[in-house]
């Protein structure tokens, strides 16, 4: 809890000083952030998200949260996406356009999806707890622990109520990427 509920590192720094193992990660960000995305800063600590890599914190941390291409890959991109739609202009799309289908993991177009990535580099830090290699514990369990402990409010599974507001801008989101197949037919 002590590594994840510290800031953290930039992204920047993320790319050099996160190990390349499994753990948790914690995401990050001032006040101001939590308002944008409509939810109330829980303090000092409190982390938006936190998940866990069971192989590499470095694959899915920074290779897939963090990088352009992903939201259709990412539930954490998805979820910014949605909670941000307006303030960045974002648009949802199937992950697939070539054969549309399971609207709930849309994707953006590349220039939605860069601007995305942009804001997250921007705004999110990012913290860690590397499993210790010399420990037996299920990963799983730590993150359920933590999860139950903080309930960060960009979580939607393993916490106790997850946010209407977020599950509600992920639906509108996935139905915006059904109309886009509809627009076409």
């Amino acid at each position: 809890m002590r590594c994840l509920g510290a800031s953290g590192y930039s992204i920047a720094e993320a790319l050099v000083r996160v190990p390349n193992v499994p753990g948790l990660y914690a995401l990050h960000a001032l006040p101001e952030v939590w308002t944008l995305l409509g939810f109330e800063d829980r303090g000092r600590g409190v982390p938006l998200y936190v998940g866990k890599a069971e192989k590499s914190l470095v694959s899915r941390d920074l290779k897939t949260h963090f990088s352009s291409g992903q939201t259709g890959s990412s539930t954490l991109r998805r979820s910014f996406a949605a909670l941000l739609r307006e303030s960045l202009d974002l648009h949802a799309i199937p992950r697939n356009p070539a054969k549309p289908g399971y609207f709930s993991m849309f994707a953006l177009s590349s220039e939605g999806d860069q601007t995305l990535t942009d804001w997250m580099r921007e705004h999110l830090t990012l913290a860690v707890w590397p499993k210790p290699a010399d420990e037996i514990c299920i990963l799983d369990d730590v993150e359920t622990a933590v999860l139950d402990q903080w309930q960060p409010p960009m979580n939607l599974a393993k916490v106790r109520q997850p946010s209407p507001s977020l599950k509600a801008a992920r639906k509108h989101m996935a139905d915006v990427a059904r109309g886009w197949v509809a627009a076409r037919s």
